[in-house]
Protein backbone atom coordinates (compact mmCIF):
# COMPACT_ATOMS: atom_id res chain seq x y z
CA UNK A 1 0.00 0.00 0.00
CA UNK A 2 2.93 2.72 1.01
CA UNK A 3 4.61 2.06 -2.15
CA UNK A 4 1.33 2.80 -4.44
CA UNK A 5 0.74 5.44 -2.48
CA UNK A 6 4.14 7.97 -2.94
CA UNK A 7 3.93 5.89 -6.70
CA UNK A 8 0.24 8.14 -6.88
CA UNK A 9 1.50 11.40 -4.97
CA UNK A 10 5.09 11.58 -6.71
CA UNK A 11 3.67 11.10 -10.05
CA UNK A 12 0.80 13.18 -10.03
CA UNK A 13 1.92 16.46 -7.29
CA UNK A 14 3.93 18.44 -9.85
CA UNK A 15 1.00 18.30 -12.27
CA UNK A 16 -1.78 18.80 -10.24
CA UNK A 17 -0.21 21.93 -9.26
CA UNK A 18 0.46 23.47 -12.51
CA UNK A 19 -3.15 22.55 -13.36
CA UNK A 20 -4.51 24.48 -10.78
CA UNK A 21 -1.89 27.59 -11.29
CA UNK A 22 -2.67 27.57 -15.27
CA UNK A 23 -6.29 27.44 -15.16
CA UNK A 24 -6.18 30.24 -12.34
CA UNK A 25 -4.02 32.07 -13.95
CA UNK A 26 -5.36 31.80 -17.88
CA UNK A 27 -9.11 31.38 -16.88
CA UNK A 28 -8.78 34.69 -14.75
CA UNK A 29 -7.40 36.79 -17.80
CA UNK A 30 -9.88 35.00 -20.65
CA UNK A 31 -12.91 34.24 -19.05
CA UNK A 32 -14.62 33.37 -21.90
CA UNK A 33 -12.66 31.00 -23.68
CA UNK A 34 -9.79 29.84 -21.53
CA UNK A 35 -11.61 27.19 -19.41
CA UNK A 36 -12.89 26.14 -22.45
CA UNK A 37 -9.71 25.79 -24.88
CA UNK A 38 -7.57 24.43 -21.47
CA UNK A 39 -10.47 21.54 -21.24
CA UNK A 40 -9.69 20.40 -24.17
CA UNK A 41 -6.26 20.23 -23.36
CA UNK A 42 -6.91 18.07 -20.66
CA UNK A 43 -9.20 15.81 -22.03
CA UNK A 44 -6.77 15.16 -25.40
CA UNK A 45 -3.79 14.83 -22.65
CA UNK A 46 -5.66 12.13 -20.93
CA UNK A 47 -6.66 10.25 -24.25
CA UNK A 48 -3.15 10.52 -25.36
CA UNK A 49 -2.16 9.12 -22.27
CA UNK A 50 -4.51 6.71 -21.84
CA UNK A 51 -3.66 5.04 -25.47
CA UNK A 52 0.37 5.54 -24.02
CA UNK A 53 -0.62 3.02 -21.13
CA UNK A 54 -2.46 0.92 -23.38
CA UNK A 55 0.54 0.49 -25.61
CA UNK A 56 3.19 0.45 -23.10
CA UNK A 57 1.47 -2.68 -21.27
CA UNK A 58 0.71 -4.65 -24.20
CA UNK A 59 3.65 -4.04 -26.97
CA UNK A 60 7.06 -3.41 -27.31
CA UNK A 61 6.87 -0.41 -29.99
CA UNK A 62 7.05 2.10 -27.52
CA UNK A 63 10.44 3.77 -26.51
CA UNK A 64 9.40 5.67 -23.50
CA UNK A 65 12.57 7.64 -23.17
CA UNK A 66 12.35 8.62 -26.56
CA UNK A 67 8.90 9.61 -25.92
CA UNK A 68 9.69 11.74 -23.03
CA UNK A 69 12.09 13.91 -25.01
CA UNK A 70 8.98 14.50 -27.26
CA UNK A 71 6.54 15.13 -24.67
CA UNK A 72 9.20 17.36 -22.74
CA UNK A 73 10.51 19.48 -26.25
CA UNK A 74 6.83 20.22 -26.95
CA UNK A 75 5.87 21.02 -23.51
CA UNK A 76 8.66 23.62 -22.88
CA UNK A 77 8.00 25.59 -26.42
CA UNK A 78 4.22 25.79 -25.36
CA UNK A 79 5.12 27.32 -22.31
CA UNK A 80 7.72 29.76 -23.47
CA UNK A 81 5.07 30.58 -26.61
CA UNK A 82 2.54 31.03 -23.70
CA UNK A 83 4.16 33.20 -21.78
CA UNK A 84 5.65 35.80 -24.89
CA UNK A 85 2.34 35.70 -26.22
CA UNK A 86 0.99 36.72 -22.60
CA UNK A 87 2.90 39.50 -22.49
CA UNK A 88 1.61 41.03 -25.55
CA UNK A 89 -2.20 40.91 -24.87
CA UNK A 90 -2.00 44.02 -22.87
CA UNK A 91 -5.50 45.78 -23.65
CA UNK A 92 -8.34 45.10 -25.92
CA UNK A 93 -6.65 46.82 -28.67
CA UNK A 94 -4.70 43.59 -29.62
CA UNK A 95 -8.25 41.26 -29.91
CA UNK A 96 -9.51 37.81 -29.35
CA UNK A 97 -6.03 36.36 -31.50
CA UNK A 98 -3.88 36.77 -29.32
CA UNK A 99 -5.96 35.76 -25.92
CA UNK A 100 -6.80 33.01 -27.65
CA UNK A 101 -3.74 31.65 -29.04
CA UNK A 102 -2.36 32.01 -25.87
CA UNK A 103 -5.06 29.74 -24.50
CA UNK A 104 -4.02 27.23 -26.87
CA UNK A 105 -0.53 27.26 -25.85
CA UNK A 106 -1.67 27.09 -22.59
CA UNK A 107 -4.22 24.09 -23.54
CA UNK A 108 -1.06 22.41 -25.42
CA UNK A 109 1.10 22.60 -22.25
CA UNK A 110 -1.72 20.98 -19.82
CA UNK A 111 -1.96 18.15 -22.41
CA UNK A 112 2.00 17.37 -22.35
CA UNK A 113 1.90 17.49 -18.53
CA UNK A 114 -1.17 14.94 -18.45
CA UNK A 115 -0.13 13.08 -21.60
CA UNK A 116 3.08 12.56 -19.56
CA UNK A 117 1.79 11.78 -15.85
CA UNK A 118 -1.01 9.55 -16.37
CA UNK A 119 0.68 6.54 -18.52
CA UNK A 120 2.03 5.07 -15.45
CA UNK A 121 -1.04 6.29 -13.22
CA UNK A 122 -3.35 4.21 -15.40
CA UNK A 123 -1.42 1.12 -15.67
CA UNK A 124 -1.00 0.71 -12.01
CA UNK A 125 -3.64 -1.25 -11.43
CA UNK A 126 -2.89 -3.66 -13.81
CA UNK A 127 0.78 -4.29 -12.70
CA UNK A 128 -0.14 -4.88 -9.37
CA UNK A 129 2.02 -7.34 -7.90
CA UNK A 130 -0.46 -10.03 -6.08
CA UNK A 131 1.41 -13.12 -5.59
CA UNK A 132 -0.94 -15.29 -7.38
CA UNK A 133 -3.88 -13.91 -5.73
CA UNK A 134 -6.79 -11.98 -7.96
CA UNK A 135 -8.37 -8.59 -8.42
CA UNK A 136 -10.54 -9.52 -5.67
CA UNK A 137 -8.27 -10.13 -3.02
CA UNK A 138 -7.34 -7.82 -0.51
CA UNK A 139 -3.81 -7.33 -1.99
CA UNK A 140 -5.35 -6.19 -4.37
CA UNK A 141 -7.25 -3.46 -2.69
CA UNK A 142 -4.55 -2.57 -0.91
CA UNK A 143 -2.29 -1.73 -3.29
CA UNK A 144 -5.58 -0.33 -5.23
CA UNK A 145 -6.42 2.09 -2.19
CA UNK A 146 -2.78 3.47 -1.78
CA UNK A 147 -2.74 4.93 -5.02
CA UNK A 148 -6.12 6.25 -4.62
CA UNK A 149 -5.18 8.10 -1.65
CA UNK A 150 -2.15 9.49 -3.23
CA UNK A 151 -3.51 10.73 -5.84
CA UNK A 152 -6.25 12.22 -3.67
CA UNK A 153 -3.68 14.39 -1.86
CA UNK A 154 -2.37 15.56 -5.11
CA UNK A 155 -5.52 16.65 -7.17
CA UNK A 156 -6.69 18.65 -4.04
CA UNK A 157 -3.83 20.29 -3.31
CA UNK A 158 -4.18 20.88 -7.21
CA UNK A 159 -7.93 22.31 -7.06
CA UNK A 160 -7.08 24.19 -3.55
CA UNK A 161 -4.40 26.26 -5.79
CA UNK A 162 -6.78 26.59 -8.54
CA UNK A 163 -9.09 28.30 -5.28
CA UNK A 164 -6.62 30.32 -3.96
CA UNK A 165 -5.07 31.51 -7.26
CA UNK A 166 -7.93 32.75 -8.91
CA UNK A 167 -8.72 35.03 -5.96
CA UNK A 168 -5.23 35.87 -5.73
CA UNK A 169 -3.77 39.49 -7.19
CA UNK A 170 -2.30 38.64 -11.09
CA UNK A 171 0.93 40.13 -10.50
CA UNK A 172 1.29 37.16 -8.10
CA UNK A 173 -0.07 34.66 -9.34
CA UNK A 174 2.22 34.79 -12.75
CA UNK A 175 5.16 35.15 -10.55
CA UNK A 176 4.41 31.93 -8.68
CA UNK A 177 3.00 30.11 -12.27
CA UNK A 178 6.60 31.13 -13.83
CA UNK A 179 8.23 30.10 -10.52
CA UNK A 180 6.77 26.69 -10.27
CA UNK A 181 7.12 26.14 -14.43
CA UNK A 182 10.80 26.86 -14.66
CA UNK A 183 11.08 24.53 -11.44
CA UNK A 184 9.53 21.88 -13.64
CA UNK A 185 11.26 22.73 -16.93
CA UNK A 186 14.73 22.46 -15.37
CA UNK A 187 13.78 18.54 -14.10
CA UNK A 188 12.27 18.49 -17.92
CA UNK A 189 15.53 19.72 -19.52
CA UNK A 190 17.61 17.17 -16.90
CA UNK A 191 15.93 14.28 -18.23
CA UNK A 192 16.44 15.44 -21.92
CA UNK A 193 19.77 16.01 -21.19
CA UNK A 194 19.61 12.30 -19.89
CA UNK A 195 18.46 10.62 -22.82
CA UNK A 196 20.50 12.62 -25.27
CA UNK A 197 23.82 12.00 -23.36
CA UNK A 198 22.87 7.48 -23.14
CA UNK A 199 22.34 8.18 -27.04
CA UNK A 200 26.39 9.68 -26.90
CA UNK A 201 24.55 13.04 -28.66
CA UNK A 202 26.35 14.93 -26.05
CA UNK A 203 29.06 14.71 -23.58
CA UNK A 204 31.02 16.56 -21.23
CA UNK A 205 31.68 15.79 -17.33
CA UNK A 206 29.49 18.73 -16.39
CA UNK A 207 26.79 17.16 -18.50
CA UNK A 208 27.11 13.71 -16.51
CA UNK A 209 27.04 15.66 -13.08
CA UNK A 210 23.77 17.75 -14.02
CA UNK A 211 22.34 14.49 -15.10
CA UNK A 212 23.32 12.59 -11.82
CA UNK A 213 21.95 15.52 -9.68
CA UNK A 214 18.83 16.13 -11.30
CA UNK A 215 18.31 11.98 -11.31
CA UNK A 216 19.54 11.91 -7.96
CA UNK A 217 17.33 14.70 -6.27
CA UNK A 218 14.15 14.19 -8.01
CA UNK A 219 12.08 14.65 -5.36
CA UNK A 220 13.57 18.19 -4.46
CA UNK A 221 11.72 19.26 -7.70
CA UNK A 222 8.68 18.19 -6.74
CA UNK A 223 9.90 20.12 -3.50
CA UNK A 224 9.92 23.00 -5.16
CA UNK A 225 6.61 23.52 -7.19
CA UNK A 226 4.73 22.57 -3.91
CA UNK A 227 7.02 25.53 -2.21
CA UNK A 228 6.06 27.99 -4.90
CA UNK A 229 2.77 27.27 -5.00
CA UNK A 230 2.63 27.24 -0.87
CA UNK A 231 3.65 31.37 -1.83
CA UNK A 232 -0.24 31.75 -3.19
CA UNK A 233 -2.11 30.47 0.53
CA UNK A 234 0.22 31.43 2.84
CA UNK A 235 0.47 35.17 1.24
CA UNK A 236 -3.41 35.15 1.09
CA UNK A 237 -3.70 34.27 4.78
CA UNK A 238 -2.27 36.77 6.04
CA UNK A 239 -3.60 39.92 3.82
CA UNK A 240 -7.23 38.04 5.06
CA UNK A 241 -6.40 39.86 8.65
CA UNK A 242 -5.54 42.87 6.73
CA UNK A 243 -8.88 43.40 4.82
CA UNK A 244 -9.63 46.82 3.93
CA UNK A 245 -12.36 46.89 1.33
CA UNK A 246 -14.94 49.08 0.92
CA UNK A 247 -18.68 48.57 1.55
CA UNK A 248 -21.63 50.18 1.24
CA UNK A 249 -24.02 48.02 3.25
CA UNK A 250 -24.14 45.23 5.72
CA UNK A 251 -24.72 42.74 2.73
CA UNK A 252 -21.37 43.67 0.93
CA UNK A 253 -19.17 43.25 3.89
CA UNK A 254 -21.40 39.71 4.08
CA UNK A 255 -20.03 38.79 1.13
CA UNK A 256 -16.61 39.96 1.24
CA UNK A 257 -16.25 38.57 4.78
CA UNK A 258 -17.55 35.39 3.09
CA UNK A 259 -15.27 35.11 0.25
CA UNK A 260 -11.93 35.96 2.49
CA UNK A 261 -13.22 32.66 4.52
CA UNK A 262 -13.30 30.73 1.43
CA UNK A 263 -10.02 32.22 0.55
CA UNK A 264 -8.44 30.60 3.99
CA UNK A 265 -10.63 27.73 4.05
CA UNK A 266 -9.10 26.69 0.48
CA UNK A 267 -5.46 27.65 1.28
CA UNK A 268 -5.55 25.67 4.60
CA UNK A 269 -6.75 22.67 2.69
CA UNK A 270 -3.59 23.21 -0.02
CA UNK A 271 -1.49 23.93 2.86
CA UNK A 272 -2.28 20.59 4.60
CA UNK A 273 -1.85 18.53 1.45
CA UNK A 274 1.46 20.18 1.16
CA UNK A 275 2.51 18.71 4.27
CA UNK A 276 0.66 15.46 3.41
CA UNK A 277 2.54 15.50 0.29
CA UNK A 278 6.29 16.18 2.28
CA UNK A 279 5.51 13.35 4.63
CA UNK A 280 4.86 10.79 1.80
CA UNK A 281 7.76 11.51 0.08
CA UNK A 282 10.04 12.06 3.11
CA UNK A 283 9.57 9.78 5.99
CA UNK A 284 6.75 7.13 4.48
CA UNK A 285 8.81 7.35 1.47
CA UNK A 286 12.00 6.52 3.56
CA UNK A 287 9.94 3.91 5.63
CA UNK A 288 8.65 1.73 2.41
CA UNK A 289 12.15 1.51 1.27
CA UNK A 290 14.32 0.57 4.30
CA UNK A 291 16.90 -2.14 3.53
CA UNK A 292 15.14 -5.18 4.48
CA UNK A 293 17.19 -7.93 6.32
CA UNK A 294 16.78 -11.60 5.09
CA UNK A 295 16.73 -13.82 8.12
CA UNK A 296 20.12 -15.25 8.86
CA UNK A 297 21.10 -19.07 7.32
CA UNK A 298 20.19 -21.77 9.91
CA UNK A 299 21.93 -24.41 10.56
CA UNK A 300 21.60 -28.29 8.34
CA UNK A 301 23.26 -31.25 7.67
CA UNK A 302 25.60 -31.65 4.74
CA UNK A 303 26.90 -35.14 4.20
CA UNK A 304 26.66 -37.69 1.16
CA UNK A 305 26.37 -35.38 -1.67
CA UNK A 306 23.42 -34.06 0.27
CA UNK A 307 22.08 -31.51 2.19
CA UNK A 308 19.38 -32.82 5.07
CA UNK A 309 17.26 -30.38 6.58
CA UNK A 310 15.08 -31.84 9.65
CA UNK A 311 11.13 -31.98 8.73
CA UNK A 312 10.93 -30.72 13.05
CA UNK A 313 13.12 -27.90 12.13
CA UNK A 314 10.73 -26.47 9.46
CA UNK A 315 7.41 -27.20 10.85
CA UNK A 316 6.21 -24.11 12.39
CA UNK A 317 4.92 -22.81 8.92
CA UNK A 318 7.37 -19.46 8.91
CA UNK A 319 10.24 -18.77 6.40
CA UNK A 320 13.55 -21.14 6.94
CA UNK A 321 16.68 -20.23 4.95
CA UNK A 322 19.54 -22.35 4.20
CA UNK A 323 22.41 -22.31 2.17
CA UNK A 324 25.29 -24.64 0.76
CA UNK A 325 28.46 -23.45 -0.23
CA UNK A 326 29.89 -25.03 -3.60
CA UNK A 327 33.52 -25.92 -4.01
CA UNK A 328 33.71 -22.96 -6.28
CA UNK A 329 33.17 -20.92 -3.06
CA UNK A 330 29.60 -19.44 -3.84
CA UNK A 331 27.07 -19.73 -1.35
CA UNK A 332 23.79 -21.09 -2.73
CA UNK A 333 21.11 -20.32 -0.11
CA UNK A 334 17.33 -22.02 -0.48
CA UNK A 335 14.04 -21.30 1.13
CA UNK A 336 11.81 -24.20 2.67
CA UNK A 337 8.56 -23.27 4.32
CA UNK A 338 5.68 -25.69 5.37
CA UNK A 339 2.48 -24.68 3.74
CA UNK A 340 -0.74 -23.91 5.30
CA UNK A 341 -3.39 -26.70 5.77
CA UNK A 342 -0.77 -29.37 4.35
CA UNK A 343 1.79 -31.85 4.98
CA UNK A 344 3.90 -30.63 2.39
CA UNK A 345 6.49 -28.16 1.59
CA UNK A 346 7.19 -25.25 -0.30
CA UNK A 347 10.90 -25.67 -1.44
CA UNK A 348 13.00 -23.58 -3.93
CA UNK A 349 16.24 -21.39 -4.12
CA UNK A 350 16.35 -18.03 -2.42
CA UNK A 351 16.09 -16.49 -5.68
CA UNK A 352 13.90 -16.41 -8.57
CA UNK A 353 14.68 -16.21 -12.25
CA UNK A 354 13.13 -12.41 -12.29
CA UNK A 355 14.62 -10.66 -9.72
CA UNK A 356 18.21 -12.94 -9.15
CA UNK A 357 19.42 -13.54 -5.84
CA UNK A 358 18.14 -10.82 -3.89
CA UNK A 359 15.84 -12.92 -1.46
CA UNK A 360 12.71 -13.38 -0.27
CA UNK A 361 11.66 -12.60 3.29
CA UNK A 362 8.17 -13.01 5.92
CA UNK A 363 5.78 -10.18 6.66
CA UNK A 364 3.03 -10.45 8.31
CA UNK A 365 2.84 -14.65 7.75
CA UNK A 366 3.19 -13.54 4.21
CA UNK A 367 6.18 -14.25 1.51
CA UNK A 368 7.69 -11.92 -0.21
CA UNK A 369 10.50 -10.73 -2.82
CA UNK A 370 12.73 -8.24 -1.23
CA UNK A 371 13.06 -6.46 -4.59
CA UNK A 372 9.73 -6.39 -5.95
CA UNK A 373 7.64 -6.41 -2.87
CA UNK A 374 5.79 -9.43 -4.31
CA UNK A 375 4.10 -11.16 -2.52
CA UNK A 376 4.07 -14.97 -2.92
CA UNK A 377 0.73 -17.29 -3.04
CA UNK A 378 2.49 -19.48 -0.18
CA UNK A 379 1.09 -22.65 -1.87
CA UNK A 380 2.79 -22.43 -5.19
CA UNK A 381 6.08 -22.23 -3.66
CA UNK A 382 7.69 -25.04 -5.50
CA UNK A 383 6.18 -24.13 -8.90
CA UNK A 384 7.88 -22.41 -11.93
CA UNK A 385 5.91 -18.99 -12.91
CA UNK A 386 5.94 -15.64 -12.04
CA UNK A 387 8.31 -14.27 -9.23
CA UNK A 388 8.32 -17.82 -7.26
CA UNK A 389 11.37 -19.27 -6.37
CA UNK A 390 13.24 -20.97 -8.46
CA UNK A 391 12.27 -24.49 -8.58
CA UNK A 392 15.01 -27.42 -7.80
CA UNK A 393 15.37 -31.23 -6.87
CA UNK A 394 14.38 -32.51 -3.27
CA UNK A 395 12.89 -35.20 -1.89
CA UNK A 396 11.45 -35.48 1.76
CA UNK A 397 11.59 -39.12 3.76
CA UNK A 398 12.92 -40.67 7.15
CA UNK A 399 12.29 -37.19 8.81
CA UNK A 400 14.60 -34.90 6.66
CA UNK A 401 14.08 -33.04 3.51
CA UNK A 402 17.00 -33.86 1.56
CA UNK A 403 18.32 -31.65 -1.34
CA UNK A 404 21.26 -33.03 -3.55
CA UNK A 405 24.01 -30.73 -3.87
CA UNK A 406 24.68 -31.19 -7.45
CA UNK A 407 21.15 -29.40 -7.64
CA UNK A 408 22.54 -25.95 -5.83
CA UNK A 409 25.91 -26.32 -7.70
CA UNK A 410 24.08 -26.41 -11.26
CA UNK A 411 22.25 -22.94 -9.94
CA UNK A 412 25.14 -21.46 -8.27
CA UNK A 413 25.50 -18.85 -11.10
CA UNK A 414 22.66 -17.59 -9.59
CA UNK A 415 24.56 -16.47 -6.58
CA UNK A 416 27.41 -15.11 -8.28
Amino acid sequence: MLNYLILGAEGLLSTAILTGLLYAWLCGKYVKFGKVILNIGAVLGLIGAAVMSYMKNTTSLVHTSIWNVRTFSVSLAALVLMLVLSAFVRSKKTGKVPGIVTCIMGAVYLASLVFYAFPDIFGYPFNFSLGGAGVFSSAFFTRLAGLILGLIVAILAGIAVKRVGSRSPRPLLTVVLIAAAVINAAQQIGKIVSVLYTKRIISGSNVFHFIKWTSNNSDLFIFGIMAAGALLPVIMWIRSFHVNEPYNNPAQHRKIRARWRSIRRWGTTALVCFVLGIVILTPIKAYANRPVELSPIEESIVKDDNVYVPLEQVSDGHLHRFAYTTPDNITVRFIVIKKPNSSSYGIGLDACDICGETGYFERNGQIVCKLCDVVMNINTIGFKGGCNPIVIDYKVGDGYIVVPTSTLIEHQDEFK
